[in-house]
């Protein structure tokens, strides 16, 4: 039992009127006085102490109430005070204020995603607009240039609209792991070849997108190193191709021209599993960022010339690696390097499970 709890203020209470009480009669006995009068005076005395501890416990009641009115109403800013008590109500007072700044948090990123989309989702249907209405006009002829350039754009929205719903499944479970063993270097080197190919040819084959609008850029290098050359896993294969697409998709954005990306691939530790490292050249990421590159629509703070052919992405791509890395049951995150960015997965390779 905490030394402050109300249970011990409640048994406090009853101690200090019994002695109150107590120390009553005695004075009255001694002093004769009658016992109407030490009762009066006893109830009283005990009512006030009550009553001051009972205020003591109802006020911060009274303003948890009023708070969590206010946010069934949805304002998310109102905060209880005496989260600082040792107590009971200190607690209920923390859990409420950490409740109300989750759904603050919450609210705050549906507006973000909201706002994000609908920019995502204006960019490429004004652009095919504004094609469409030069054919309708006369102002350009429907030829395969320009049909190609409205072909373009549909794609990206296309491309978004389905990593919008593959982020709307995950968020809802319903994408299982089939978890196999795979050979690392030739299922990395064909990941390679297909983010080579012109278009979104690749990516929906595998029915999955990379959300950034599939980068066009060719004069990136694209450098496998997997050692030792017979290295096995242990992971779910269509997850892993959209952890290292997505990667690799974001490494080449941010490349410089005629920039060099590295994809490394490791033992781990346990049996069958893998230490996947995805490195650019690109200017690198502060550390400030390090925890909110993996956040939905979070672009980081790197200079705005991602180079030659690059849209910037919609900040999906990161999101979902994140979510297919959870998903196994591993881990990914932002490593230390000197040149560039180094973003480094762990795969735990095969479940331990007791003899």
């Amino acid at each position: 039992m905490r030394p402050f709890s109300i249970k011990t203020k409640l048994g406090a209470l009853v101690v200090v009127s019994v002695f109150i009480t107590t120390g009553l009669l005695m004075v009255a006995l001694r002093t004769q006085t009658e016992l109407r009068f030490i009762t009066v005076f006893s109830v009283i005395a005990t009512l006030l102490i009550t009553q001051f501890v009972a205020h003591s416990m109802t006020a911060p009641l009274d303003e948890m109430n009023t708070v969590a009115r206010s946010i069934s109403h949805g304002d998310y800013t109102r905060r209880v005070r005496g989260a600082d008590r040792r107590d009971e109500l200190g607690d209920l007072a923390c859990t409420i204020n950490r409740m109300a700044e989750d759904l603050e948090a919450q609210d705050r990123h549906r507006k973000e995603l909201v706002a994000n989309v609908s920019h995502e989702l204006r960019t490429p249907i004004a652009a095919l607009r504004a094609v469409l209405e030069n054919v309708v006009d006369g102002v350009s002829a429907a030829d395969p240039e320009t049909m190609r350039t409205a072909l373009k754009q549909t794609e990206r929205l296309s491309g978004l609209v389905e990593t919008l719903l593959d982020l709307s499944r995950l968020d809802h479970g319903v994408i299982p792991l089939r978890a196999r063993r795979l050979e690392v270097w030739p299922y990395l080197s064909g990941v390679l070849k297909e983010a080579q190919l012109p278009g979104a040819a690749a990516a929906q084959r595998h029915g999955m997108y990379s959300s950034s609008g599939r980068h066009t850029r060719t004069d990136v290098h694209l450098h496998l190193d997997v050692s030792p050359p017979e290295l096995t896993a242990h992971a779910d294969a269509e997850r892993l191709h959209q952890v290292v697409a997505n990667l690799i998709d974001n490494a080449v954005k941010h490349s410089p021209p005629h920039g060099r990306v590295t994809v490394r691939a490791r033992a781990g530790a346990a049996p069958e599993s893998l230490t996947l490292e995805v490195q650019d050249e690109g200017p690198g990421m502060p550390r400030s960022e390090w925890h909110r590159v993996f956040e939905r629509f979070n672009r980081g703070l790197a200079p705005t010339p991602h180079g030659p052919g690059s849209d910037g992405g919609t900040g999906l791509g990161l999101a979902i690696a994140r979510w297919a890395v959870d998903l196994h049951g591993g881990r990914i995150g932002v490593a230390e390097s000197p040149r560039g960015c180094r973003i480094q997965v762990t795969l735990p390779g095969i479940p331990w499970s007791p003899g």
